[in-house]
């Protein structure tokens, strides 16, 4: 494969998806009040500062608050702003306001990131500092307001040029010739299955422990293929410590320590494996404090830092910049004006340049002694491991990475001393969300193993399958999720059948596997049903276009009857004693997510309900599909991907529910998965097929509850 052309042509479509991004983010702002945006998730108005401090890095955290004038409880209004969320704080225009005054605003405000989120309060970490911030302490009211993130697409584009120059250089050689197909990887040794190994985890199942012995012969890559529920970030871990702290062997050349660079496409990604590795282990959690789970803090580069020998000075010099920012914000008489207010603002940016320099070298001690270093991909390219050296890259939830941020840590870390990569994922479930992409469009994957991809949803884990074959892979087979029935048939269909259920989960039924009692039902007892809505009387809404919850002005399907068949499932589930917070209820269109949630929200709010691109990794005892798509022209959308339904039917570990029209979605998915699935329940053992009843819908638990109009 050409690198430069393939660099190239990744960093066209970056641009384009960050165009899209951008015109997206720009549509809503210009186009929806400061009142809508609220309601949308999309900023969080009214509010005024009460103080800063200083906080890691060197930034500013300012204190937000509910302008009491406006929100006498003091308590902030429902919003959507959330921890970690990359936002711009303006001065808040006024309803009567110019394009010219919107615009100095605009130009005004700062960028940060929230730090935290409380009822009361909004936390703010920003990079400005000075009268930059001095600017907003100006008595109006603030707001904040949602904006793309473009730090990772300069990273990415980063990477992609770095690795265009390498091609152009002619200078790729080792891990990047092989990851680019210009030689094959080297072979494992013969007779690695048989390998001694002393385990970490006693409790790995044999195809766990393949896996980890593959990943620990191979020289140059292996991907780690997990379906649902087999248990990947458990293998991932016995990797992790096998390769950072060997234990010895009764080989005569002991193991040699790797360091480890560990990354994955989301923070939670990162922090889930962070939270299972062993507290002894040197490890060290780079990224924003904000963008972290509370219980991962510990082990922060944030904390650390603080918490180092070296940390005690470095919070002396932030008391002594609190102080001083403390009386620079005070107001009345003790206000510092003129000359002393000048040479306060001063001593600070001269206190946080000390501050800046110690806490760099405190960083560059913790980094070095950490065996293992966790971050996002994107977080990889921070500056604080530009010059640190790994020997192993391991990539988890690869399979939901655009490839340009897996090249984020094999390039902008130390270039020359990566040996290996480790990929973990499955290619068979959602890959990463395209915004620059039509919808519904499945993109066809290159034809030949030196063809260059055209979309971004081709990941580098697809591409090296497609180059190198199966041998660089190896398959994990015993799921620990679901009842044996819901397995079965993504089992035969995506990964050749050789899913196992784990004797533990392979009869679990409502009724008798529960922590807690659940009567005997025909629905608590079986773990897989479809409910028939038979077309005709259930069709979808026919408005063409309905507002999203998250995009106002996204297309989105529903379908009012169908819902009311879902939530009376729903309904019947929990009267026989399932608890609400054990059903996820999942459908493909954020319309119908939209009309189901104002079904169930009355009488049961816990009762989580989702888009499926939003579910995927998570579980539920029960989980109720709805499939929407019931029109005559038998167009199922989004239910095409085969990917989509995968993740769909395999959330459940006890019941799967599916409702929809089987002559839409069995026609117009007619040779594709779905279509397939639903000709296969006819002979499936344990799976019952019903048909909804419009008459009997109307008159159940969920027919006469009023559905409002989306505002």
């Amino acid at each position: 494969m050409d690198i430069p052309v393939f660099a190239e042509k990744q960093i066209e479509l970056l641009q384009a998806e960050r165009d899209a991004d951008i015109t997206l983010q720009t549509s809503l702002l210009s186009t929806l009040p400061p009142t809508a945006l609220l309601r949308h998730g999309l900023a969080l108005t009214n509010l005024l500062p009460t103080s800063q401090r200083t906080g890691f890095g060197g930034r500013t955290i300012i204190d937000l608050q509910p302008d009491p004038a406006i929100f006498p409880t003091g308590l902030l209004p429902p919003h959507g702003i959330r921890q970690g969320d990359i936002v711009r704080l303006e001065v808040q225009p006024g309803g009567s306001a110019s394009k010219k005054e919107k615009a100095d605003a605009k130009a005004a405000g700062i960028e940060g990131v929230v730090h935290r989120v409380f009822e009361e309060r909004l936390a703010l970490a920003v990079e400005t500092t000075g009268d930059e911030v001095d600017r907003i302490w100006s008595g109006k009211r603030l707001w904040v307001v949602k904006v793309a993130n473009e730090v990772t697409f300069k990273r990415m584009e980063k990477a992609m040029g770095f690795l265009k120059a390498l091609g152009e250089k002619g200078d790729t050689t080792g891990l990047v010739d092989v990851l680019f197909g210009r030689r094959a990887a080297k072979e494992v040794p013969e007779g690695y299955e048989k390998m001694e190994v002393n385990w970490f985890d006693d409790g790995l199942n044999d195809s766990q422990k393949q896996a980890v012995r593959f990943a620990l012969a191979s020289e140059e890559v292996a991907l780690i293929h997990g379906p649902p529920g087999t248990g990947k970030t458990q293998t991932l871990l016995e990797i992790i410590l096998q390769l950072a702290t060997p234990p010895t062997t009764s080989s005569s050349t002991p193991p040699t320590p790797k360091k480890i660079l560990v990354c994955g496409p989301s923070n939670i990604s990162v922090d889930n494996i962070v939270l299972r590795l062993p507290s002894s282990l040197p490890v060290i959690r780079m990224g924003h404090p904000a963008r972290l789970l509370p219980q991962v803090i510990k082990r922060s580069l944030d904390n650390l830092t603080r918490t180092s020998e070296q940390g005690e000075i470095i919070n002396d010099v932030r008391k002594e910049m609190d102080d001083l920012l403390s009386k620079l914000k005070a107001t009345g008489k003790t206000r510092m004006k003129g000359r002393a207010r000048k040479e306060g603002w001063d001593t600070v940016r001269h206190l946080r340049g000390e501050y800046r320099e110690r806490e760099k070298k405190c960083v560059t001690e913790i980094v070095k002694w950490s065996e293992v270093v966790l971050a996002t991909l994107h977080g990889a390219g921070s500056k604080q491991l530009w010059s640190e050296k790994f020997d192993i890259v391991l990539i988890d939830e690869g399979s939901q990475a655009l490839e340009a941020q897996c090249w984020i840590p094999l390039l902008l870390t130390n270039k020359s001393s990566i040996q290996k990569l480790i990929l973990a994922g499955d290619p068979m479930q959602l890959p990463p969300t395209i915004k620059s992409q039509t919808k519904g469009s499945i993109p066809k994957p290159p034809r030949t193993k030196t063809e260059i991809p055209e979309s971004l949803e081709i990941t580098l884990f697809s591409r090296l399958l497609a180059i190198h074959g199966e041998g660089i892979k190896r398959l994990l087979t015993t799921q620990y999720r679901m009842h044996a029935t819901i397995m079965h048939f993504p089992s035969q269909e995506l990964y050749n059948g050789s899913l196992i259920a784990a004797s533990s989960v392979a009869e679990r039924l409502l009724c008798t596997s529960l922590p807690y009692p659940v009567t005997k039902t025909e629905d608590t007892s079986i773990p897989l049903l479809f409910i028939d809505t038979q077309g005709g009387l259930f069709p979808e809404d026919s408005s063409p276009s309905t507002p999203s919850a998250k995009s106002p002005t996204s297309e989105s399907k529903s379908n009012t009857l169908e819902a009311r068949v879902v939530a009376t499932h729903v309904h019947a589930l929990i009267a026989a004693g399932v608890h609400p917070e054990d059903i996820g209820v999942l459908t493909p269109y954020s319309a119908q997510v939209s009309l189901i949630t104002k079904l169930l929200r009355g009488t049961y709010p816990a009762v989580e309900v989702n888009t499926v691109d939003s579910f995927q990794g998570r579980e539920k005892e029960a989980v109720v599909f709805s499939l929407v798509r019931s029109n005559d022209e038998n167009e199922v959308g989004f239910l095409k991907d085969k990917r989509r339904v995968n993740v769909a039917v395999t959330r459940p570990r006890c019941h799967l529910c599916v409702v929809g029209d089987a002559e839409t979605v069995g026609q117009g998915g007619k040779g594709g998965f779905l279509g397939r699935w639903i000709g296969w329940l006819e002979s499936a053992e344990e799976a019952e097929v019903r048909y909804a009843d419009v008459g009997e819908v109307l008159a159940g638990w969920a027919g006469g509850i009023e559905v409002e109009a989306e505002d």
